[in-house]
């Protein structure tokens, strides 16, 4: 046990750079995370880290052994989870990695239901725009924009929805509503700078049998979709959104859908999650797509 113990520590110190990272992962203190590496170190004879007082760097030894370290680290938790998965009333908890947007306004919402059936789940929702390792990192399920080219992940569709332009009723009563794509030169505008590039988001329009894009000049640049939503509803002008983060808007009044025959439906956002967790985040998958309306796609 103590050696499957140094192993699995070296495995996410190995993966993660660092001690305090994996001691998070492992939920146990930096101090154990080195002594088990210690340990490990002078049962084997071979040095497999490079330590400063920034870094921790694999030794050529330490390469060569954490490929078979973390095999052994999957294996583990593939038998975790089958035992988990063989209970009859699921428990422990659930870590779920999305965006910010999709995980208030999609994943949120469907996390009652998904409690009321399996109490004895906790759920632990991470939001954030940048791309984790849910493998490394021991995230159960990320939900994510496009289809993932990780082949270590299965994956699932789940949300359909439409992108549209959309103002509030003011600005409309003052301004005008556009009648085309082209007629939002003649508009102020607020648009989204993506955080992890810094373009300006390219609006997409179905204009007959093809599709267009185009990048208005805005007055108000923002680079989070909330922003955004709450500056077009506050009258800065016309927005391009997904219907899921406008339908709360829309159903108070705040905002009006525009230009809506030239509306793009997109069919992007998917579950990820290892092979290990399949029984567990089958199980919220199948709830999500259950108990929320417009959450599932297939």
């Amino acid at each position: 046990m103590d050696r499957l113990t140094g192993l699995i520590a070296f495995a996410r110190a190995g993966s993660m750079g660092s001690y305090t990272a994996a001691a998070h992962a492992l939920s146990i203190s930096p101090s154990a995370v080195s002594k088990s590496v210690q340990r490990l170190e002078q049962r084997l004879g071979v040095s497999l880290f490079t330590r400063t007082t920034r870094t921790l760097t694999l030794t050529p030894e330490g390469r060569d052994l954490h490929e078979r370290a973390l095999k052994l680290l999957r294996d583990a938790e593939e038998i975790e989870q089958a035992a988990i998965a063989a209970r009859a009333v699921p428990s422990g908890t659930l870590r779920i990695a999305a965006p910010l947007p999709i995980g208030i306004h999609l994943i949120g919402p469907a996390l009652p239901a998904f409690r009321r059936r399996y109490p004895d789940v906790m759920v632990d929702l991470r939001l954030s725009d940048h791309i984790v390792d849910i493998v490394e990192q021991g995230i159960d399920i990320a939900v994510r924009i496009g289809v993932p080219a990780d082949s270590r992940l299965l994956w699932r569709r789940l949300a359909s929805y439409r992108l549209c332009a959309f103002a509030s009723p003011a600005y409309l009563a003052e301004h005008g509503t556009p009648t085309h794509p082209d007629g939002l030169k003649e508009h102020d505008t607020v648009n989204l700078r993506y955080q992890s590039t810094g373009r300006s988001y390219r609006w997409p329009f179905r204009v007959g049998d093809r599709e267009i894009e185009i990048v208005p000049s805005s007055g108000i640049m923002v680079d989070a979709s909330e922003a955004l939503v709450t500056a077009v509803a506050a009258g800065g002008g016309i927005g391009m959104l997904a219907t899921f983060i406008a339908a709360p808007y829309v159903a108070r009044g705040d905002l009006l859908p525009l230009l809506s025959d030239f509306a793009v439906d997109r069919t992007n956002i998917a579950a990820l999650w290892p092979e290990s967790r399949r029984g567990s985040v089958a199980q919220f998958v199948h709830c999500a797509c259950r108990n929320h309306s417009g959450l599932c796609l297939t």
